[in-house]
């Protein structure tokens, strides 16, 4: 194992943490407000640490950097950047408690969007807007993550599309990972700039916009207002949102090609179809059986149901208004929801739909075996066979999260959570989605939580937002063996 060069790399995560964190000083300026000096002493302090971690072992051969050492940064990258990203909100004194600071920036970086704070709108605007940036961050890395390094160590559902050569998918734009993460920022900051541009011609002041593109373009969810995004009751605000939630749920190669006017994705890629088709179909009955229970118009009612339906299985969890007030079947449908997640190679978390695919037509494909037990039958995807591997991998870890999520759950109501809150919490943070149901639902908060469960919770979003395989595989005896 490779210690000095995992020094190194984590030493040059922390010091741009540190970097990042005065970005939102000329906020501080602008709005008079007190957090500079929190601010800049995280700030400073922590690219400094990193600094140092970096020199001291800046004489290190990277082309040493193996699989085992690839999961140990990808695991102690988030971890580190959470703990030293929390200081600004506890220097400043706006969240004192570190665990909740740890929880609030740990959901930040891993775009879960869960919150422990009951007035968000009393935040000094540079704090409000590292909070957001957390998200904007941990979603372009994500990104570059599940799209260039997870296939290269064997795992994570866009190993479905794993190339020969170190680069992304099968419909690979560049080889190198490099160049590849070169693109991809490129695609993701344009996406924000244009959504900026749209939210702001649609009636929200700039600081606000740019607050909500960073959370939107990473499914994040965080907001600048308590009652999150239904504080802005425009229908135009509420499209756009849509428009750039769907957008980030689905595959960012899917951007490129688009972009360079290959459009093949609509007839050849079926994760595509199935994420569509499936958004539409559970729109459309949501707003047919909530609709009889309220005074909503039926545009009105459909677009509450898109914004949720979409908000949901992209694992943004932006709210426009207390879905556990509709009707039973609505709250039950949002339930399986939190189970679904966006596309592979998206900022979306969850089990993603890929997976869900794969499972369903294996499934299906076990029926025809039944019949025919000497025929060989694979499982298809875009019209490729995939490895019986893959399926199990996926099989694999379809049964791993679910037991996280039965293990987690039992965990929160021995702490003496209820039982609709704790399943409600565990579901939204392993989903990376924010608002559950019960006590944390779409209106309320994590605050009230006991520090314990706080720190599982933060665990869980680590575990989900990493395809719990990273996390897991270091707990594991084989791992450290030489």
């Amino acid at each position: 194992m490779n210690y000095k060069l995992i020094l190194n790399i984590l030493g040059f995560l922390v010091f741009i943490t540190g970097i990042f964190m005065m970005l939102g000083i000329p906020f501080s300026i602008y709005f008079g407000d007190d957090d500079i000096p929190a601010l800049l002493i995280a700030g400073i302090g922590t690219s400094l640490i990193g600094f140092s971690f970096w020199f001291t072992s800046r004489k290190t051969n990277r082309l040493e950097l193996g699989k085992r050492e690839g999961y140990l940064i990808v695991t102690l990258g988030w971890v580190t950047m959470s703990l030293f990203g929390a200081l600004p909100f506890v220097f400043h004194g706006s969240i004192p408690s570190y665990t909740n600071a740890f929880f609030e920036t740990m959901s930040g970086f891993t775009t879960t969007g869960a919150s422990i704070l009951s007035d968000i709108e009393s935040m000094p605007h540079g704090l409000l807007f590292w909070r957001s940036f957390t998200q904007w961050i941990g979603g372009m890395g994500i990104i570059v993550l599940s799209l260039a390094i997870l296939p290269l160590l064997g795992i994570g559902g866009m190993q479905l599309y794993a190339a020969e050569v170190p680069g992304i998918t099968k419909d690979k734009f560049h080889p190198r990972v490099k160049e590849t993460a070169k693109r991809l920022w490129v695609i993701y900051l344009a996406f924000t700039v244009a959504e900026t541009i749209l939210l702001m011609i649609a009636g929200m002041s700039f600081f606000d916009a740019i607050n909500h593109s960073f959370t939107t373009m990473a499914t994040g969810g965080f907001s600048t207002k308590n009652s999150s995004t239904a504080y802005y009751t425009s229908p135009y605000i509420q499209y756009i949102l849509i428009f750039f939630m769907f957008f980030a749920g689905m595959n960012f190669t899917i951007h490129y090609l688009a972009i360079h006017k290959n459009f093949t994705f609509f007839k050849n890629n079926d994760e595509f179809k199935v994420y569509l088709y499936f958004t539409i179909i559970v729109s459309v009955f949501i707003t047919l059986v909530h609709l009889p229970y309220v005074d909503f118009h039926p545009e009105e009612a459909f677009r509450q149901s898109l914004f949720h339906v979409v908000s949901l299985v992209t694992t943004t969890g932006f709210v426009s208004s207390d879905y556990e007030n509709w009707a039973v079947y609505s709250r039950m449908i949002f339930f399986v929801l939190l189970f679904i997640g966006g596309s592979a190679g998206s900022t979306g978390g969850g089990i993603k739909i890929i997976r869900h695919l794969l499972l369903f037509k294996n499934g299906y494909l076990e029926l025809k075996r039944l019949i025919h037990p000497r025929a060989v039958i694979p499982v298809r995807l875009n019209g490729k066979s995939v490895t019986p591997e893959i399926i199990s991998n996926v099989q694999a870890f379809f049964i791993i999260y679910i037991l996280v999520f039965v293990f987690g759950s039992i965990l929160l109501s021995l702490m003496g959570v209820d039982f609709v809150s704790s399943i409600g919490a565990t579901a939204t943070c392993i989903g990376n989605i924010g608002p559950g149901f019960g006590t944390v639902g779409p209106v309320a908060n994590f605050g009230h939580l006991p520090d314990l469960a706080k720190w599982v919770l933060s665990f869980m979003m680590l575990l989900g937002r990493l395809e719990l395989f990273t996390v897991l595989i270091i707990f594991t005896p084989y791992f450290w063996k030489k």
